[in-house]
Protein backbone atom coordinates (compact mmCIF):
# COMPACT_ATOMS: atom_id res chain seq x y z
CA UNK A 1 0.00 0.00 0.00
CA UNK A 2 1.39 3.37 -0.97
CA UNK A 3 2.14 5.94 1.71
CA UNK A 4 0.91 8.83 -0.42
CA UNK A 5 -2.87 9.03 -0.78
CA UNK A 6 -4.40 11.54 -3.18
CA UNK A 7 -7.79 13.24 -2.90
CA UNK A 8 -9.71 15.58 -5.19
CA UNK A 9 -12.27 16.83 -2.67
CA UNK A 10 -11.12 19.39 -0.12
CA UNK A 11 -11.01 17.69 3.31
CA UNK A 12 -13.38 19.20 5.86
CA UNK A 13 -10.39 20.07 8.05
CA UNK A 14 -9.69 22.92 5.60
CA UNK A 15 -13.24 24.33 5.65
CA UNK A 16 -12.68 26.54 8.68
CA UNK A 17 -8.92 26.52 8.49
CA UNK A 18 -7.05 28.50 11.16
CA UNK A 19 -3.44 28.64 10.00
CA UNK A 20 -0.50 29.50 12.21
CA UNK A 21 1.75 30.66 9.43
CA UNK A 22 1.44 32.30 6.02
CA UNK A 23 4.30 32.05 3.53
CA UNK A 24 4.29 34.01 0.27
CA UNK A 25 6.80 32.57 -2.16
CA UNK A 26 7.33 34.51 -5.41
CA UNK A 27 8.07 33.40 -8.91
CA UNK A 28 11.07 34.89 -10.63
CA UNK A 29 12.15 36.46 -13.85
CA UNK A 30 15.64 36.50 -15.29
CA UNK A 31 16.53 39.68 -17.11
CA UNK A 32 19.56 38.10 -18.75
CA UNK A 33 21.93 35.20 -18.14
CA UNK A 34 20.15 32.01 -19.21
CA UNK A 35 21.59 28.51 -18.79
CA UNK A 36 24.63 30.05 -17.10
CA UNK A 37 23.83 29.08 -13.52
CA UNK A 38 24.72 25.40 -13.77
CA UNK A 39 27.89 26.45 -15.61
CA UNK A 40 28.88 28.52 -12.54
CA UNK A 41 28.44 31.74 -14.49
CA UNK A 42 26.48 34.95 -13.96
CA UNK A 43 22.75 35.65 -14.09
CA UNK A 44 20.44 38.58 -13.33
CA UNK A 45 17.22 37.34 -11.76
CA UNK A 46 14.70 38.86 -9.40
CA UNK A 47 11.51 37.77 -7.71
CA UNK A 48 8.25 39.13 -9.08
CA UNK A 49 4.95 40.32 -7.64
CA UNK A 50 3.22 37.02 -8.40
CA UNK A 51 3.43 34.24 -5.86
CA UNK A 52 2.39 30.96 -4.31
CA UNK A 53 0.88 31.23 -0.83
CA UNK A 54 1.12 28.52 1.82
CA UNK A 55 -0.95 28.37 5.00
CA UNK A 56 0.60 26.03 7.58
CA UNK A 57 -0.34 24.69 10.95
CA UNK A 58 0.89 21.93 13.23
CA UNK A 59 -1.89 19.34 13.52
CA UNK A 60 -1.02 17.65 16.82
CA UNK A 61 -0.10 14.30 15.26
CA UNK A 62 3.30 12.71 15.38
CA UNK A 63 3.79 12.22 11.65
CA UNK A 64 0.56 12.62 9.65
CA UNK A 65 0.65 15.38 7.00
CA UNK A 66 -2.09 16.71 4.75
CA UNK A 67 -1.62 19.15 1.85
CA UNK A 68 -4.34 20.66 -0.35
CA UNK A 69 -3.98 22.94 -3.38
CA UNK A 70 -6.81 25.36 -4.07
CA UNK A 71 -5.21 25.99 -7.46
CA UNK A 72 -5.19 22.37 -8.61
CA UNK A 73 -8.31 21.41 -6.61
CA UNK A 74 -6.62 18.33 -5.27
CA UNK A 75 -4.22 17.26 -2.57
CA UNK A 76 -2.53 14.39 -0.80
CA UNK A 77 -1.67 13.03 2.61
CA UNK A 78 1.17 10.90 3.90
CA UNK A 79 3.06 9.77 6.99
CA UNK A 80 6.55 11.04 7.72
CA UNK A 81 7.71 7.66 9.07
CA UNK A 82 6.96 5.79 5.85
CA UNK A 83 8.76 5.87 2.45
CA UNK A 84 8.00 8.80 0.14
CA UNK A 85 7.92 7.82 -3.52
CA UNK A 86 7.99 10.02 -6.59
CA UNK A 87 4.56 10.89 -8.02
CA UNK A 88 5.64 12.54 -11.30
CA UNK A 89 3.58 15.71 -10.83
CA UNK A 90 3.56 18.93 -8.76
CA UNK A 91 3.61 16.95 -5.52
CA UNK A 92 7.21 15.89 -6.14
CA UNK A 93 8.49 19.41 -5.47
CA UNK A 94 7.03 19.21 -1.97
CA UNK A 95 7.79 15.56 -1.29
CA UNK A 96 11.34 16.26 -2.45
CA UNK A 97 11.74 18.94 0.24
CA UNK A 98 10.56 16.48 2.92
CA UNK A 99 12.99 13.90 1.54
CA UNK A 100 16.00 16.24 1.69
CA UNK A 101 15.12 17.55 5.16
CA UNK A 102 14.85 14.00 6.47
CA UNK A 103 18.21 13.16 4.91
CA UNK A 104 19.61 16.09 6.90
CA UNK A 105 18.04 14.66 10.07
CA UNK A 106 15.70 17.62 10.51
CA UNK A 107 12.86 16.72 12.86
CA UNK A 108 9.37 17.28 11.50
CA UNK A 109 5.95 16.53 12.96
CA UNK A 110 2.46 16.27 11.56
CA UNK A 111 1.19 19.38 9.80
CA UNK A 112 -1.52 20.65 7.48
CA UNK A 113 -0.86 22.97 4.55
CA UNK A 114 -3.19 24.74 2.14
CA UNK A 115 -1.72 26.20 -1.07
CA UNK A 116 -3.00 28.81 -3.51
CA UNK A 117 -1.23 30.48 -6.43
CA UNK A 118 -1.44 33.25 -9.00
CA UNK A 119 1.67 31.98 -10.78
CA UNK A 120 1.13 30.51 -14.26
CA UNK A 121 2.68 27.04 -14.50
CA UNK A 122 4.94 26.17 -17.42
CA UNK A 123 5.52 29.83 -18.21
CA UNK A 124 9.20 29.89 -17.33
CA UNK A 125 8.75 32.00 -14.19
CA UNK A 126 9.77 29.16 -11.93
CA UNK A 127 6.62 28.08 -10.20
CA UNK A 128 8.63 24.97 -9.26
CA UNK A 129 11.21 26.97 -7.28
CA UNK A 130 8.43 28.98 -5.64
CA UNK A 131 6.77 25.72 -4.55
CA UNK A 132 10.00 24.30 -3.18
CA UNK A 133 11.26 27.43 -1.46
CA UNK A 134 7.97 28.48 0.08
CA UNK A 135 7.33 24.99 1.40
CA UNK A 136 10.85 24.68 2.80
CA UNK A 137 10.72 28.16 4.36
CA UNK A 138 7.38 27.33 5.98
CA UNK A 139 8.62 24.07 7.49
CA UNK A 140 11.75 25.85 8.66
CA UNK A 141 9.66 28.40 10.55
CA UNK A 142 7.01 25.97 11.75
CA UNK A 143 9.48 23.50 13.28
CA UNK A 144 12.35 25.88 14.16
CA UNK A 145 14.83 24.10 11.89
CA UNK A 146 17.24 27.07 12.00
CA UNK A 147 17.97 27.05 8.26
CA UNK A 148 19.43 30.19 6.71
CA UNK A 149 17.99 31.69 3.53
CA UNK A 150 20.93 30.28 1.55
CA UNK A 151 20.34 26.83 3.03
CA UNK A 152 16.65 27.01 2.08
CA UNK A 153 17.64 27.83 -1.52
CA UNK A 154 20.21 25.00 -1.62
CA UNK A 155 17.84 22.43 -0.12
CA UNK A 156 15.21 23.42 -2.67
CA UNK A 157 17.70 23.05 -5.53
CA UNK A 158 18.77 19.67 -4.14
CA UNK A 159 15.15 18.50 -4.05
CA UNK A 160 14.68 19.45 -7.70
CA UNK A 161 17.99 17.87 -8.76
CA UNK A 162 17.89 14.63 -6.80
CA UNK A 163 14.19 13.93 -6.29
CA UNK A 164 12.32 15.62 -9.14
CA UNK A 165 15.08 14.88 -11.65
CA UNK A 166 15.70 18.30 -13.20
CA UNK A 167 19.38 19.14 -13.12
CA UNK A 168 18.83 22.87 -12.58
CA UNK A 169 21.27 25.39 -11.16
CA UNK A 170 20.75 27.57 -8.11
CA UNK A 171 19.43 30.74 -9.76
CA UNK A 172 15.68 30.14 -9.51
CA UNK A 173 15.69 29.15 -5.86
CA UNK A 174 18.13 31.90 -4.89
CA UNK A 175 16.00 34.58 -6.53
CA UNK A 176 12.78 33.25 -5.02
CA UNK A 177 14.18 33.45 -1.49
CA UNK A 178 16.71 36.31 -1.48
CA UNK A 179 15.42 38.98 -3.86
CA UNK A 180 15.08 42.62 -2.83
CA UNK A 181 12.12 44.77 -3.88
CA UNK A 182 12.79 47.03 -6.91
CA UNK A 183 16.20 45.49 -7.56
CA UNK A 184 17.80 42.96 -9.86
CA UNK A 185 20.39 40.53 -8.51
CA UNK A 186 23.68 40.22 -10.30
CA UNK A 187 24.33 36.69 -9.10
CA UNK A 188 27.63 34.86 -9.22
CA UNK A 189 26.36 31.29 -9.46
CA UNK A 190 29.69 29.88 -8.29
CA UNK A 191 30.30 31.85 -5.10
CA UNK A 192 26.69 33.07 -4.67
CA UNK A 193 28.10 36.57 -4.27
CA UNK A 194 25.40 39.10 -5.01
CA UNK A 195 25.10 42.69 -6.12
CA UNK A 196 21.65 44.24 -5.82
CA UNK A 197 21.23 46.68 -8.70
CA UNK A 198 18.31 49.14 -8.60
CA UNK A 199 15.68 48.34 -11.22
CA UNK A 200 15.36 51.95 -12.36
CA UNK A 201 13.48 51.45 -15.63
CA UNK A 202 12.12 55.00 -15.92
CA UNK A 203 9.04 55.02 -18.16
CA UNK A 204 9.70 51.43 -19.22
CA UNK A 205 8.43 48.25 -17.63
CA UNK A 206 8.68 44.49 -17.98
CA UNK A 207 6.02 42.55 -19.84
CA UNK A 208 6.01 38.78 -20.09
CA UNK A 209 4.28 37.07 -22.99
CA UNK A 210 3.52 33.44 -22.32
CA UNK A 211 3.54 31.33 -25.48
CA UNK A 212 1.24 28.81 -23.76
CA UNK A 213 3.50 26.11 -25.13
CA UNK A 214 3.85 23.56 -22.34
CA UNK A 215 7.26 22.33 -21.33
CA UNK A 216 8.76 20.26 -18.55
CA UNK A 217 12.20 21.18 -17.23
CA UNK A 218 12.76 17.63 -16.07
CA UNK A 219 12.74 16.38 -19.64
CA UNK A 220 15.77 15.23 -21.58
CA UNK A 221 16.26 18.40 -23.65
CA UNK A 222 17.09 20.58 -20.65
CA UNK A 223 19.32 18.02 -18.96
CA UNK A 224 21.12 17.23 -22.22
CA UNK A 225 22.32 20.84 -22.53
CA UNK A 226 24.01 20.57 -19.17
CA UNK A 227 25.54 17.24 -20.14
CA UNK A 228 26.98 18.75 -23.34
CA UNK A 229 28.70 21.47 -21.34
CA UNK A 230 30.02 18.95 -18.82
CA UNK A 231 31.31 16.74 -21.64
CA UNK A 232 33.38 19.64 -22.93
CA UNK A 233 34.78 20.33 -19.47
CA UNK A 234 35.77 16.70 -18.98
CA UNK A 235 37.76 16.85 -22.22
CA UNK A 236 39.44 20.16 -21.38
CA UNK A 237 40.30 18.98 -17.84
CA UNK A 238 42.42 16.15 -19.17
CA UNK A 239 45.22 18.61 -19.89
CA UNK A 240 43.97 21.49 -17.74
CA UNK A 241 43.05 20.00 -14.35
CA UNK A 242 42.44 23.46 -12.86
CA UNK A 243 39.34 23.88 -15.03
CA UNK A 244 36.22 23.16 -12.98
CA UNK A 245 33.47 24.55 -15.20
CA UNK A 246 32.88 26.79 -18.22
CA UNK A 247 33.36 29.70 -15.83
CA UNK A 248 37.10 28.91 -15.96
CA UNK A 249 37.30 28.71 -19.77
CA UNK A 250 38.23 31.70 -21.91
CA UNK A 251 37.84 32.14 -25.65
CA UNK A 252 41.43 31.14 -26.44
CA UNK A 253 41.20 27.90 -24.49
CA UNK A 254 37.87 27.02 -26.03
CA UNK A 255 39.28 27.68 -29.50
CA UNK A 256 42.20 25.33 -28.75
CA UNK A 257 39.70 22.50 -28.31
CA UNK A 258 37.39 23.37 -31.16
CA UNK A 259 38.64 20.59 -33.40
CA UNK A 260 38.11 18.03 -30.62
CA UNK A 261 34.54 19.13 -29.89
CA UNK A 262 31.54 18.65 -32.10
CA UNK A 263 30.40 21.91 -33.67
CA UNK A 264 27.22 21.66 -31.63
CA UNK A 265 29.08 21.32 -28.32
CA UNK A 266 31.44 24.12 -29.29
CA UNK A 267 28.51 26.45 -29.93
CA UNK A 268 26.92 25.52 -26.59
CA UNK A 269 30.12 26.47 -24.79
CA UNK A 270 30.66 29.63 -26.84
CA UNK A 271 27.17 30.78 -25.99
CA UNK A 272 27.83 30.42 -22.24
CA UNK A 273 31.04 32.48 -22.45
CA UNK A 274 29.24 35.18 -24.42
CA UNK A 275 26.20 35.18 -22.13
CA UNK A 276 28.38 35.72 -19.07
CA UNK A 277 29.84 38.79 -20.78
CA UNK A 278 26.35 40.01 -21.61
CA UNK A 279 25.35 39.82 -17.93
CA UNK A 280 28.36 41.94 -16.97
CA UNK A 281 27.48 44.45 -19.71
CA UNK A 282 23.83 44.48 -18.65
CA UNK A 283 24.84 45.35 -15.09
CA UNK A 284 26.85 48.29 -16.45
CA UNK A 285 23.89 49.38 -18.58
CA UNK A 286 21.56 49.36 -15.56
CA UNK A 287 24.01 51.31 -13.43
CA UNK A 288 24.29 53.89 -16.22
CA UNK A 289 20.51 53.97 -16.89
CA UNK A 290 21.22 52.98 -20.50
CA UNK A 291 18.10 51.01 -21.28
CA UNK A 292 18.77 50.91 -25.02
CA UNK A 293 22.10 49.17 -24.42
CA UNK A 294 20.35 46.78 -22.05
CA UNK A 295 17.73 46.00 -24.69
CA UNK A 296 20.33 45.20 -27.33
CA UNK A 297 21.93 42.72 -24.95
CA UNK A 298 18.55 41.06 -24.41
CA UNK A 299 18.07 40.57 -28.16
CA UNK A 300 21.61 39.19 -28.47
CA UNK A 301 20.92 36.79 -25.63
CA UNK A 302 17.86 35.46 -27.43
CA UNK A 303 19.74 34.89 -30.68
CA UNK A 304 22.37 32.94 -28.78
CA UNK A 305 19.69 30.79 -27.19
CA UNK A 306 17.99 30.37 -30.55
CA UNK A 307 20.95 29.50 -32.76
CA UNK A 308 23.78 28.36 -30.46
CA UNK A 309 22.11 26.78 -27.45
CA UNK A 310 19.05 25.74 -29.45
CA UNK A 311 16.49 25.92 -26.66
CA UNK A 312 14.04 28.29 -28.33
CA UNK A 313 10.99 27.38 -30.42
CA UNK A 314 9.01 28.95 -33.25
CA UNK A 315 6.52 30.59 -30.89
CA UNK A 316 9.24 32.29 -28.86
CA UNK A 317 11.08 33.39 -31.99
CA UNK A 318 7.89 34.84 -33.43
CA UNK A 319 7.34 36.97 -30.32
CA UNK A 320 10.93 38.24 -30.28
CA UNK A 321 10.95 38.97 -34.01
CA UNK A 322 7.70 40.91 -33.67
CA UNK A 323 9.06 42.94 -30.76
CA UNK A 324 12.29 43.78 -32.56
CA UNK A 325 10.36 45.78 -35.13
CA UNK A 326 8.89 48.10 -32.47
CA UNK A 327 10.78 51.25 -31.47
CA UNK A 328 9.00 51.32 -28.12
CA UNK A 329 10.35 47.88 -27.20
CA UNK A 330 14.05 48.15 -26.39
CA UNK A 331 14.64 44.46 -25.74
CA UNK A 332 13.03 41.02 -25.85
CA UNK A 333 14.25 37.49 -25.22
CA UNK A 334 13.06 34.05 -24.29
CA UNK A 335 13.28 33.39 -20.58
CA UNK A 336 13.64 30.21 -18.59
CA UNK A 337 14.72 26.73 -19.58
CA UNK A 338 13.30 27.04 -23.09
CA UNK A 339 11.15 25.00 -25.45
CA UNK A 340 8.21 27.24 -24.55
CA UNK A 341 7.38 29.54 -21.69
CA UNK A 342 7.66 33.32 -21.86
CA UNK A 343 9.46 36.13 -23.54
CA UNK A 344 10.47 39.06 -21.36
CA UNK A 345 10.04 42.46 -22.98
CA UNK A 346 11.45 45.85 -21.99
CA UNK A 347 8.63 48.08 -23.19
CA UNK A 348 7.54 51.70 -22.86
CA UNK A 349 4.71 51.84 -20.33
CA UNK A 350 2.52 53.99 -22.59
CA UNK A 351 2.48 51.30 -25.28
CA UNK A 352 1.82 48.21 -23.18
CA UNK A 353 -1.93 47.89 -23.62
CA UNK A 354 -1.98 48.59 -27.36
CA UNK A 355 0.93 46.21 -27.89
CA UNK A 356 -0.81 43.42 -25.99
CA UNK A 357 -3.76 43.78 -28.34
CA UNK A 358 -1.56 43.87 -31.44
CA UNK A 359 0.68 40.95 -30.57
CA UNK A 360 -2.26 38.86 -29.36
CA UNK A 361 -4.00 39.20 -32.72
CA UNK A 362 -0.80 38.47 -34.68
CA UNK A 363 0.07 35.48 -32.51
CA UNK A 364 -3.44 34.06 -32.82
CA UNK A 365 -3.34 34.46 -36.58
CA UNK A 366 -0.08 32.50 -36.70
CA UNK A 367 -0.62 29.83 -34.02
CA UNK A 368 -4.40 29.80 -33.37
CA UNK A 369 -3.92 30.44 -29.66
CA UNK A 370 -3.64 33.65 -27.71
CA UNK A 371 -0.52 34.47 -25.69
CA UNK A 372 -0.92 35.34 -22.03
CA UNK A 373 0.29 38.84 -21.11
CA UNK A 374 1.76 39.14 -17.61
CA UNK A 375 2.95 42.49 -16.25
CA UNK A 376 5.63 42.00 -13.61
CA UNK A 377 7.68 44.16 -11.28
CA UNK A 378 10.85 43.28 -9.33
CA UNK A 379 9.75 42.22 -5.87
CA UNK A 380 11.02 40.90 -2.56
CA UNK A 381 11.80 37.26 -1.87
CA UNK A 382 10.03 34.82 0.43
CA UNK A 383 7.77 36.47 3.01
CA UNK A 384 6.79 34.77 6.29
CA UNK A 385 3.87 36.05 8.35
CA UNK A 386 3.01 34.51 11.73
CA UNK A 387 -0.76 34.44 12.08
CA UNK A 388 -1.24 32.85 15.50
CA UNK A 389 1.11 31.36 18.04
CA UNK A 390 1.09 27.60 18.41
CA UNK A 391 0.32 26.54 21.94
Amino acid sequence: MTNIRSFSTKPSVFDDYQAELLVNSPGRINLIGEHTDYNEGFAMPTAIDKQISFKFRINETENFCRIYSDTFNNGFEFHLDQPLKKQSDWRDYLIGIIHVLQQKNKLLEGFDCMISSDLPTGAGISSSAALECGFCAGLNELFSLNLSDIEIAKISQCAENEFVGSNCGIMDQFASVLSKKDHFIKLDCRSLATEYIPADLGNFELLLLNTRVSHNLADSDYNSRREECETAIRLIKLKNPEIKSLRDVDYDLLEDYRSELSEQTYQRCLYVLQENERVEAAADALRNNDLQALGKLMYASHRGLQYQYEVSCQELDFLVNFAEEKEFIYGSRMMGGGFGGCTINLINSEDVESYITEISEAYFERFKIYPEAIKVAPSAGTEIIKLVSHE
